[in-house]
């Protein structure tokens, strides 16, 4: 279900209502009792920052936000505003944010944590129903651009979340390209899909040797934005890692419920395509693409098999340690595909490694860089704003030696140890430009409701991608 972003200049006695205030603001115009009055003022000495008024025709929320020294935390404690607001409103078809301090980032962040709140994922459920919030309304003080912008961006995070969370039984790697292609037909985006025949042409070896165990043929999908506008010559290249299921090969996942959530390892293909489509649908200047090579992994007499050496699109020959380290394969035939188009940066975004989820937990994104300090201090600066931060690990030289091969040039496997890291370094090998690695996997989908991210795909890493395009400009 879409969830609507307007504006709205008039009030009626029956809005549903979410005042941002601060106690000086005079709430007189808002037709409160006496004895109701004397409650907000009471909660508001007590240092509530949320609170509620159920009155017979109507709901009301005043957002009372403490002062923060640091401004990208106060927006945050604004969209979590909105989170906790979804759950009293959900019974209601609208609500109308009105900004009484006239803080428009602060309004359009309450209406950004309601809207990611308000996302339901009821495709495949017989009576399932999605919340009844259907519509939230901006005061006369948030501009039409910025409203409409925010409308494009929510859009664009529901569509990966979406993509997410289908199962692999609706969403082959051919069913992903044909969802690229519907966001490219509906954006202005350029989008070409290579079938079996045109990657093997290419030689990918990676993306082909993942693919031999399955019975579904790969697809290898090109989204390219190139706005008449645009602001560079060179382009940003976006790669997503697409394994719309990951049984592990023939080195099968051993434990329990490991497999339950394998329909996620295509995060970083969903979360591209998001961008993309955020990026176009508020026609941001800038020459940016998008590839995502796309495949599931399966056990089969025809899989490849750990010891075999496989050649890749570049090239270089791989020793294949583990097969459930495939989604590197796949992405290091991207990497090197990038290279035709001598990108100005090349940002690459996956479900890659365990070890990343262990390290910092599903609170951030695991990121490392080759060749680009000052995109990358960008970047995690996007991301302080946009809740969806970085934390950086070492790449040091060191690490490099744990991936050599004794009959190979390097192999798919570092080791027990820095298993985040090696899985880098392995990319690495097939970059000769600046890039960044994002490793999502754990913040991608979520067990447990987390605030407005909800339970299941959180759509993590469209808005910091979408905002750091948009801030080069």
């Amino acid at each position: 279900m879409k969830t609507l972003i307007k504006k709205k200049t008039t009030i009626s006695a029956k809005d549903n209502l979410i005042l941002l205030c601060e106690n000086k603001n005079k709430l007189s115009a808002f037709n409160f009792s006496k004895k109701e009055l004397a409650f907000i003022k009471k909660q508001q000495q007590a240092k509530k920052e949320i609170i509620e008024l159920n009155q017979y025709e109507r709901k009301v929320i005043i957002v009372n936000p403490q002062k923060e020294r640091n401004s990208n935390q106060y927006i945050e404690n604004c969209r979590m505003f909105g989170y906790q607001s979804q759950a009293r409103l959900n019974d209601e078809q609208s609500v109308m944010i009105i900004d009484l301090k006239k803080n428009q980032n602060a309004s359009l962040a309450i209406a950004e944590g309601l809207a990611l709140a308000n996302y339901t994922f009821t495709k495949h459920k017989t009576k399932g129903e999605p919340n009844k919030l259907k519509t939230i309304y901006l005061c006369k003080h948030s501009d039409k651009k910025s409203v409409i912008e925010l409308q494009n961006i929510i859009d664009a995070v529901y569509l990966t979340r979406d993509l997410v969370n289908e199962p692999f039984s609706h969403l082959t790697a051919k069913e992903l390209a044909n969802a690229a292609k519907k966001v490219g037909k509906a954006n202005g985006i350029k989008t070409t899909v290579f079938n079996k025949k045109k990657i093997e042409s290419l030689k990918m070896g990676g993306l082909l040797a993942v693919n031999k165990g399955s019975i579904d043929e790969p697809t290898f999908t090109i989204m390219e934005w190139k706005p008449k506008t645009a602001k560079n010559k060179q382009p940003i290249v976006l790669i997503g890692k697409g394994i719309v299921y990951d049984t592990g090969g023939l080195s099968l996942k051993p434990t329990a419920n490991s497999m339950d959530l394998m329909k996620t390892d295509m995060g970083g293909a969903g979360t591209v395509i998001g961008a993309m489509q955020a990026i176009a649908s508020n026609n941001l200047p800038y020459y940016v693409i998008a590839l995502t090579p796309a495949t599931d992994n399966r056990p089969s007499g025809n899989a490849y098999a750990p010891g075999d050496v496989i050649r890749m699109h570049d090239g270089t020959s791989v020793e294949v340690l583990n097969t459930d380290a495939e989604g590197r394969l796949i992405l290091a035939d991207a990497l090197s595909f990038a290279k035709k188009y001598k990108p100005e940066l090349v940002i690459d975004l996956a479900t890659l490694t365990g070890a990343a989820a262990y390290s910092i937990g599903h609170f951030g994104i695991v990121s490392m860089h080759k060749e680009t300090e000052k995109e990358h201090a960008k970047l995690k600066k996007v991301g302080d704003q946009t809740h969806e931060r970085l934390a950086e690990m070492p790449f040091w030289s060191d690490y490099d030696e744990l991936i050599k091969s004794d009959i190979a040039d390097i192999k798919n496997l570092g080791g027990p140890a820095a298993g985040a890291i090696t899985a880098g370094k392995f990319l690495a090998h097939f970059v000769d430009y600046p890039w960044i690695h994002l490793d999502i996997a754990g913040p991608c989908f979520t067990k447990a409701k987390y605030g407005y991210r909800g339970k299941g795909a959180t759509g993590m890493g469209v808005r910091l991608l979408y905002q750091f395009v948009k801030e080069r400009i």
